[in-house]
């Protein structure tokens, strides 16, 4: 096997902004993955604020030999050996896992999402993301958003109530929260809370910092909506430590290295009883449609990347009444520009 990798900018629609900081592209890396004269292809997208990026990335995937693996099918050691080279870099080895499961489909000739039996017809809405922004600029955002059943709004900074009614003046469609651990006194967070559910708001994500465990867990005890993890859960073992201070979790590729170890939270967080939600960073149609292909096995979905970003080297996923077209072919069924 041979694995070869390319940087790419990703340019976004709008400047994406969150209650702590903005930025108007995401760097990416994408793999591929050569073995018996098939390609597999993946995607490291890598945020600033999550510390990743092109040189790290391009560090750690230079260091891999997959020469010594004598089938792509090896895949628990081959992901055991990726994830032991160093830590971190869940994103760059996010993108050997993906490249690795379309080979592996297009090897057996099967689609992704039945190598962990998700089943199509499960599939949940995605939600499509409005990032803070001006009352102006908001409301043209919403207006692009015709496809989608649900809005995913990012909170956190002092115009959230005006956020919320900015949007509502223009639908009525069932609204996500993340407020990216903006609000820091927990008094004041039920009360938006308790606001937030008068305005057909159906979750809130991380709502407090993810340091703040007692807080966020006297949140959910006394919230009249569901409260969901994310910054705090990033990898499997974050899965049992949620339980009690959470009602569900948002697990993401891209924080915790790929498909084999999203399927296994997402198994565990089913044995706690845990809501769960798939989601993305900025993200090309190849790391989308990875999410995808677990999707039909989680709750909710937020898998909106490709439909908030120009320069993409990939057609968007096919969306019917809001939800993602899981196609019937070998791997991932990407189509490139």
């Amino acid at each position: 096997m041979k694995l070869s990798f390319k940087a790419v900018d990703l340019q976004l629609k709008y400047p994406f902004t969150i209650a702590n900081f903005s930025r108007t592209s995401t760097p990416l890396m994408m793999t591929t993955i050569e073995y018996d004269g098939l390609k597999g292809y993946g995607e490291a997208s890598m945020p600033p604020y999550l510390g990743e990026s092109h040189e790290s990335a391009a560090n750690f995937l230079s260091k891999i030999d997959l020469n010594q693996f004598s089938s792509p099918e090896n895949h628990d050691e081959i992901l055991a050996y990726v994830d032991a080279i160093a830590p971190g870099n869940p994103a760059a080895k996010a993108s050997v896992d993906i490249a690795l499961h379309d080979l592996l489909g297009k090897l057996k000739n099967e689609p992704c999402y039945k190598m962990f039996n998700a089943d199509p017809a499960t599939m949940p809405a995605t939600s499509c993301t409005i990032g803070i922004d001006t009352a102006e600029v908001v409301r043209k955002k919403v207006a692009e958003t015709a496809p989608f059943q649900f809005l995913k709004v990012k909170l956190g900074r002092d115009n959230d109530k005006e956020m919320i009614e900015t949007i509502r003046s223009m639908t009525d469609k069932p609204l996500y929260v993340d407020a990216n651990q903006g609000w820091k006194d927990k008094h004041e967070a039920l009360d938006m809370m308790h606001w937030l559910a008068e305005h057909g708001v159906v979750f809130v994500e991380q709502a407090m910092p993810k340091t703040m465990v007692d807080e966020n867990a006297w949140l959910t005890e006394h919230s009249p909506l569901p409260t969901f993890g994310d910054e705090a859960v990033q990898r499997f073992a974050d899965v049992d430590r949620a339980k009690g201070v959470y009602t569900g979790v948002n697990i993401k590729l891209m924080k915790c290295t790929g498909m084999w170890e999203a399927s296994r939270m997402i198994k565990r967080a089913r044995e706690l009883d845990l809501k769960i939600m798939i989601g993305c960073m900025s993200e090309t149609s190849c790391a989308i449609m990875a999410a995808a292909a677990l999707a039909p096995l989680c709750d909710y979905a937020d898998l909106d990347g490709p439909w908030l970003t120009i320069n993409k080297p990939l057609y968007d996923p096919e969306l019917v009444e809001g939800k993602i077209v899981l196609p019937n072919e070998p791997g991932l069924g990407l189509r490139w520009r």
